[in-house]
């Protein structure tokens, strides 16, 4: 099975939450992104954010750790019901990262994944690249980030 035997093109399929707290954000942001208004209660309220908010690059590592939970689950249904799941490689990268609002403590984000493309590599036989647009809003619907990525597939 191929992926977009799996999902078809433009479909959307919810993979799954994350849940922003305040333990979560200061955890990453101390390690990775160490702004005040990451990390700094006090300092995130008095910031362009009035409170504190998740990194951006929190809420892409969250999409990541949401996808490979997703997928493990996703892949070992396909073998129980007698299905070869897509063979999936390392990303090549992404494009049009958007943070497009701050995610707040408290805050659940429900990402998605919709296929946009897929085609066979011309200059490596048995190779496929597949195009993802991701996505993750807060549960009211509000979106928080977007991006385009990219994953190699073997067929």
């Amino acid at each position: 099975m191929i992926m977009v035997e799996r999902y078809p093109i433009g479909e959307k399929t919810d993979i799954g939450h994350y849940a922003f707290t305040e333990e979560r954000i200061l955890s990453f942001a101390r390690r990775f992104d160490p702004q005040r208004f990451h990390v700094e209660t006090a300092a995130a309220k008095e910031s362009l954010f009035g409170g504190l908010c998740a990194s951006g690059w929190h809420t892409s590592a969250a999409w990541m750790q949401v996808f490979l939970a997703y997928w493990k689950v996703e892949a070992e249904r396909l073998i129980r019901e007698g299905s070869v799941p897509p063979n999936l490689g390392p990303s090549p990268g992404f494009r049009n990262m958007q943070w497009i609002r701050p995610v707040f403590a408290g805050e659940v984000v429900h990402y998605s994944n919709t296929l946009l493309a897929s085609r066979a590599l011309a200059s490596r036989p048995g190779m496929r690249l597949n195009t993802i647009l991701s996505e993750g809003a807060i549960t009211d619907g509000t979106p928080v980030i977007r991006f385009e990525g990219s994953v190699l597939e073997f067929e």
